[in-house]
């Protein structure tokens, strides 16, 4: 699940990102924002929710995304906006306004 609020500045908002699971899965959080790395930003597991969350500030644009859990890429199942890949797949996509 992704989710836009307001950021620290006028040019720049929070999106958090959450992927349901149970706890001890190694989860991270790669797209063009952080250049598909898929071991900088790691998720962290919050019970509350039962899922993994991780939080950027991000300006406004059009980002692609992908969940790493233990190493196999994933769609975000909750967002139902997504585009092709020149790998054949599909990416997740969060419009930041």
């Amino acid at each position: 699940m992704v989710e836009v609020q307001q950021g620290s500045g006028p040019a720049r908002k929070k999106v958090v990102f959450t992927h349901a699971a149970a706890p001890g899965h190694s989860v991270v959080l790669a797209g063009v924002f952080n250049d598909w790395d898929a071991v900088r930003a790691v998720m962290t597991y919050t019970p509350e929710a039962s899922a993994y969350r991780c939080e950027l500030e991000l300006p406004p644009g059009v980002y692609e995304y992908k969940f790493v859990v233990d190493g196999e890429w994933l769609l975000d199942d909750s967002n139902s906006n997504f585009v092709s890949n020149d790998f054949g797949t599909l990416n997740s996509v969060v419009a930041v306004e």
